[in-house]
């Protein structure tokens, strides 16, 4: 992983940017550039974390390692939105935003708590899910995490149906 460089790219015309000095930020979509799924792993409780931060929240041991995890889980939790407040999304409305509870250290530390990640719905190929897609995805679905490249060894994690969805979700009802 190299070292000092800041990360810059391209979402839907829209410029993003991460700090050489954010280490822990750079260093997550370094790996996500990689399209590698790493988190941080506590070395005092061997807990692993999400978002990147300079101390485990649970114990405040700074010291960590950045560990491999499988991008798969369950919506926890969705929105759609229908009226963007970016132009860049105009045209991709409605489109999904996820909460989703990845199966890696499900119900640690507390039934309550977990690894959870928001992200958009995306196809297999990481475009924004259409409508029929977005509809067939709500609470309990299945997804799997797909990187979208956005500029030099930097992507950003999504997530695509995994499979089937499995089970039909909850969905909240529709207007």
């Amino acid at each position: 992983m190299a070292e000092g460089t800041a990360l810059s790219g391209q979402y839907l015309g829209m410029h993003l940017s991460i700090s050489d000095i954010d280490v822990e930020n750079r260093d997550f979509f370094r790996y996500c550039g990689e399209h590698n799924l790493h988190l941080q792993e506590c070395t005092a409780c061997g807990l692993v974390r999400y978002p990147p931060t300079t101390a485990c929240p649970w114990c405040t041991e700074p010291e960590s390692r950045w560990v491999p995890v499988e991008g798969k889980g369950t919506v926890h939790s969705y929105g759609e939105v229908h009226h963007p407040l970016q132009a860049a999304f105009r045209d991709h409305v409605p489109y999904q935003v996820l909460l989703v509870e990845l199966d890696h250290q499900r119900a640690k530390p507390s039934e309550h708590e977990a690894l959870r990640f928001m992200g958009n719905l995306v196809t297999g190929s990481g475009e924004l899910a259409p409508p029929d897609l977005v509809a067939r995805v709500g609470i309990g679905s299945r997804v799997r995490v797909v990187y979208c490249d956005v500029g030099e060894g930097f992507a950003i994690p999504q997530w695509a149906i995994d499979g089937d969805g499995g089970p039909p979700p909850w969905r909240y009802a529709q207007e």
